[in-house]
């Protein structure tokens, strides 16, 4: 007996640990998501589930690439299982501490014959999703080699609707998310975020977008199939790779509320942690700028009579910073350059040269005796190659003059004269500047960017992006400006891939130049705005001159642009969302509730308060009679004592809004 124990012992553990290792499912920490990887005809799959709902049925993963296809004759050579807790804090955000917890599956796949080319796929597994990339490890067989097309493929169970915007109808993501049935969409840009007919809210997206080309989907055959369709290079090929290395995450959160996809750090998780070392210069803040009046033609970008960029003029908004307690004043049209038709000659822009009526010197140190940064502007009209020949002298310039904001555009279809601003060209461009901005402690703000995928994690001087459809569309858009319900959509679509630079905080609806365009809210929204709209650097849009004397604007100049909590009590998609908001530097909430076209009326609980506490809530609200068509300005301002048991009655006009400001007492 003894010897026969000793010899079926080991027997028996090898057998565990082989059907261990044959394991090819992994669930979230909490049990309520489970994948499962496949093999079928020698092609890998991979299916998710949400509780007992399937959300993904088989989905099929690999490559097409220069070399041949690399999805067929594949075989699953090993497997690892791992799990991972942390919690880490982020230099600035929507809270302080995130929760990175997640379960792993690793999947080594070999060509079962030919080449026998290897590389494996990562599954991580979080109660809110999950993410999985290609990994391809140095091997004989595959050293360079170039991607023609991704075949990952996102196969959903059942119909659903869908907010998205078309990728080649659209500029620089400048589009209006519109519903329609997933199988009805052609080529759309990611994040696409969904209501699947069962009720569960999804969002498909990418993390850690680094020197590989941005993330499109494609309905197969107007299924609810979806397959990847990265944005090629000029020359049709997709990325260049070389060996050891690693695509993005590719990404799918999975909620029950559409408040829960705005409350995923999923994506972030995803992203390298910080590599800065020193963070102490990175600061989020409130600025104004030198810019809506060029857009009313009140000003000019480009010398001249109405030069907007002078010395004088922009001191004039540091004393208004100043006086209001804002951090920065942007001065757009300040460097040679901008004469002529910059976005052909762009090429011809001067980072360094300002125009004769732009005292740098004189303007910086006034500034800094103010308590207030001049934030810098480098539009490049998209030559980029001239822009990285003046990088380090630009910011070197900069740095000189303690300019530590840059914002950055890139106003021109395509890069150079020839690729894409999602393509690797474009990704790789955009690594460059944030990490050269770095070196030289300056903060981004990158407007016309790539798609946003979590970056800011590792580089969090990249602030925030545009990447959206902002409010400068209500200046000179022909088709009237951006309807009510753009706002109570783009939190759940655009937002979901990080900060946007929406700059809201328009006062003054009158368009001289474009009478029929216009701010399509009430004053109100505006406020509410500052709140639902997430970015550590944000702009108040208008010219100074109409804010003055205005009680509505008190709002705006407490609001931070830091946070230690978020929370979402209330929100459906394209219809209204209310989002609530603790300050990072004070015991003080403030809550942002929009509306589309439609007014309506809310409750609002602030259980979200601390317990047995009395606080002031200073509620600033459409009047009685507002309307963003008859009458957008109206706006009541009221007081009134409340505690984590009040439920607040929120009245929102047709395409309006109300903010709060919560003070403990």
């Amino acid at each position: 007996m003894k010897y026969l124990l000793m010899y079926i012992l080991p027997v028996f553990l090898c057998l565990a640990s082989c059907a261990e290792s044959k394991d090819l499912t992994v669930n979230s920490p909490d049990g309520s998501i489970h994948l499962q990887v496949g093999e079928e005809n020698g092609r890998i799959y991979y299916t998710v589930n949400k509780q007992k709902q399937q959300v993904l049925d088989k989905s099929f993963l690999g490559f097409e690439l220069q070399s041949g296809r690399l999805d067929q004759n594949l075989k699953i050579k090993d497997i690892k299982h791992s799990k991972f807790h942390e919690t880490w804090d982020q230099v600035w955000g929507e809270e302080i501490t995130v929760d990175n917890t997640y379960n792993q599956l690793s999947v080594d796949v070999e060509e079962s014959d030919g080449l026998k080319r290897q590389f494996s796929i990562v599954f991580r597994i979080f109660n809110d999703g999950i993410g999985f990339r290609y990994v391809f490890p140095e091997q004989e067989n595959l050293k360079d080699f170039v991607i023609m097309d991704e075949l990952t493929e996102f196969a959903l169970k059942e119909e659903a609707t869908a907010w998205s915007i078309p990728t080649n109808h659209t500029q620089y993501f400048e589009n209006l998310y519109k519903p329609s049935a997933l199988s009805e969409i052609d080529t759309v840009c990611t994040p696409l975020t969904m209501k699947t007919k069962s009720g569960l809210y999804l969002a498909i997206h990418e993390a850690n977008l680094t020197d590989y080309a941005g993330l499109n989907l494609t309905s197969v055959n107007h299924t609810t199939r979806l397959k990847a369709d990265l944005t090629p290079w000029s020359t049709g090929e997709k990325a260049f790779m070389k060996t050891p290395c690693a695509t993005p995450w590719r990404t799918m959160i999975i909620a029950d509320k559409p408040g829960d996809l705005i409350l995923s750090r999923l994506m972030l998780n995803l992203n390298e942690p910080c590599k800065i070392e020193d963070v102490s210069w990175i600061k989020p803040g409130r600025y104004i700028g030198i810019w809506w009046g060029m857009h009313m033609e009140k000003y000019t970008w480009g010398q001249g009579a109405k030069h907007g960029a002078t010395t004088q003029n922009t001191m004039r908004y540091i004393d208004f910073a100043a006086e209001h307690h804002f951090s920065g004043v942007l001065v757009e049209g300040w460097n040679y350059g901008w004469d002529g038709d910059w976005v052909k000659n762009g090429y011809n822009f001067s980072f360094t040269k300002p125009f004769p009526d732009f005292d740098i010197k004189k303007i910086t140190e006034y500034a800094k005796q103010k308590g207030v940064n001049l934030i810098g502007h480098h539009e490049t009209g998209g030559w980029t190659k001239n822009y990285e020949s003046q990088l380090d002298s630009a910011f070197a310039l900069y740095q000189r003059y303690g300019v530590n904001t840059v914002k950055t555009g890139y106003v021109n279809p395509l890069l150079d004269g020839k690729e894409r601003h999602s393509s690797q060209y474009g990704v790789r461009h955009y690594r460059k500047v944030i990490e050269t901005a770095a070196k030289y402690n300056i903060m981004i703000d990158n407007h016309e960017p790539a798609m946003p995928t979590g970056i800011q994690r590792t580089w969090p001087n990249l602030m925030t992006q545009e990447g959206l459809r902002g409010q400068e569309y209500d200046a000179w858009s022909r088709d009237g400006g951006n309807p009510p319900e753009h706002t109570t959509i783009i939190p759940f679509t655009r937002g979901l891939a990080g900060p946007m630079d929406f700059t809201p905080g328009t006062f003054n609806f009158d368009n001289p130049v474009y009478p029929e365009t216009h701010v399509q809210t009430t004053l109100a929204k505006q406020l509410a705005l500052f709140v639902v709209i997430y970015s550590p650097l944000q702009m108040a849009s208008d010219m100074i001159e109409n804010y003055e004397n205005n009680p509505a604007f008190g709002f705006i100049t407490s609001c931070p642009v830091n946070w230690s909590k978020t929370v979402v009590p209330d929100a459906e998609i394209g219809e209204y969302v209310t989002i609530a908001r603790k300050g990072r530097d004070s015991e003080n909430w403030f809550v942002g509730s929009i509306t589309n076209a439609q007014g309506r009326n809310l409750n609002l609980s602030l259980n979200f308060l601390d317990k047995d506490v009395k606080y002031k809530a200073v509620i600033f609200r459409d009047g009685d009679s507002a309307d963003y068509k008859k009458n957008p300005y109206e706006v009541e301002i009221e007081e009134k004592q409340v505690t984590s048991e009040t439920i607040l009655d929120l009245r929102l006009a047709s395409g309006g809004g109300t903010a709060i400001r919560i003070e403990k007492l």
